[in-house]
């Protein structure tokens, strides 16, 4: 990892596990999407060969990543997260709808998803705000100004309808956390969670018995030195109160009907086996054909372009968001424990890199990126194996489409450019 040039300061074993990512994401979805084995495999006319366009196209860059100076993405990040929201507003009106969700610009030659470059656009301001000097982040104006730059790109793509990506930019919270952000909020963000679960599973009024229920319990057990400001306890119930009558509203009129099948298979709405069977086959019909592929591999697999249930194309969107389904065929048990490995030495790689800058914009950037590339792996595999709802986001550097790869590679490389920039100065 040492060296005078540039490339020698790169952390290499971070670019090997990322070459080979995209390697491996390459062979499946070579393998989903081939239907004629005598086309080259350089036909731009093929998913695979747009792919690998995609994929020359994060190779230029990275290298113009690595060739700016490492302050510049400090002094213009405010610059590019303007920018990226301006986009996001765009799309309002010149928006184009795809898979219904109206979140690209039709380039002619190429979609291309904002979405994508804002979350780049958000990790660097947020590591700017946050690393400025006179920012604290226990001052609560600040903390303001932290959650809006986080909540702002969220708001914008969450109405496109697209859930999915706006669910990404609350993974930046870890950000906060990890800078010293007081964690009774990580507490707000679970009660919200668990309030739109509970709120669609039993209903508004069961959450008002519930809290009654817990007042009480609490009042009842609680020691006779410990006091329990009211004022505070009343502002939580109420707020409670509104948001559960409030999720109704979202749920039916913030969510098209195919997110809300999603939840309503997720969280078992569906009281009758039967029927709940009779929807994994038709509404979850995408993860159902996931997870019979996944179980069809066994232990060692079908071998590469031997998946059946990948040739007969049983499994929607196999080449974009249910990629991973293509190596529990293919490539087995042995196969899927192996990508996950990689990713886990990936992930654990990026945080030894991250813990090891004294540069707090380089250091709060690298968890932004840490962030951001986690929850899509652990939603995408959880969504692909039924543990999570189907809500539609790719897997790092292996699903098919250009503006996802194109932009992690720049989220990734614009942080190990941060790195070799502390290597260089000795830091």
């Amino acid at each position: 990892m040492s060296g005078r040039g540039l490339f020698g300061r790169i952390d290499w074993l971070t670019i090997f596990l990322y070459a080979f990512l995209v390697f491996i994401g390459w062979l499946n979805i070579y393998s989903t999407t081939l239907s004629n084995p005598d086309v080259s495999i350089l036909d731009f006319s093929t998913l695979y060969g747009k792919q690998l366009f995609f994929i020359g196209l994060a190779f230029v860059g990275i290298i113009l990543v690595l060739s700016i100076e490492s302050s510049f993405f400090e002094r213009f990040a405010s610059i590019f997260y303007i920018a990226a929201i301006v986009l996001l507003i765009g799309l309002f009106l010149f928006g184009k709808t795809v898979a219904g969700a109206t979140s690209w610009y039709d380039l002619g030659f190429f979609n291309f998803q904002p979405s994508e470059l804002a979350k780049v656009a958000t990790a660097l301001a947020l590591a700017k705000y946050l690393s400025d000097i006179q920012t604290d982040i226990k001052n609560r104006k600040h903390q303001s100004y932290a959650l809006l730059i986080i909540l702002l790109p969220a708001i914008l793509i969450l109405p496109q309808p697209d859930p999915g990506s706006s669910l990404i930019y609350f993974s930046l919270f870890f950000v906060l956390f990890r800078e010293g952000f007081p964690l009774y909020y990580l507490g707000v963000l679970v009660v919200i969670v668990v309030l739109f679960a509970t709120t669609l599973m039993f209903g508004t009024v069961w959450i008002g018995i519930g809290l009654g229920v817990l007042i009480v319990l609490i009042f009842t057990f609680k020691r006779k030195s410990v006091k329990i400001p009211i004022l505070p306890l009343i502002v939580a119930i109420v707020t409670s109160m509104l948001f559960s009558l409030s999720v109704g509203f979202v749920y039916d009129n913030v969510f098209e009907q195919r997110h809300r099948n999603r939840f309503a298979l997720w969280l078992r709405l569906e009281k009758d086996e039967k029927k709940l069977e009779e929807i994994r086959k038709t509404i979850g019909y995408n993860t159902y054909q996931s997870e019979k592929a996944i179980e069809s591999g066994g232990f060692f697999g079908k071998g590469f372009l031997e998946g059946t249930r990948t040739k007969g194309d049983f499994v929607p969107e196999q080449h974009s968001d249910y990629i991973f389904s293509s190596v529990g065929e293919e490539w087995g048990f042995l196969g899927t424990v192996a990508v996950i490995l990689i990713f886990s030495v990936f992930f654990l790689r990026l945080i030894f890199i991250a813990e090891r800058q004294k540069n707090d914009f380089s250091r709060m950037y690298g968890y932004g990126v840490i962030s951001i590339l986690f929850i899509h792996y652990f939603v995408n595999i959880g969504m692909v194996i039924g543990l999570l709802p189907t809500i539609g986001i790719p897997l790092p550097f292996f699903s098919y489409g250009g503006s996802s790869l194109i932009f992690f590679t720049m989220l990734l490389f614009i942080f190990l450019k941060l790195d070799s920039n502390r290597l260089k100065d000795g830091i």
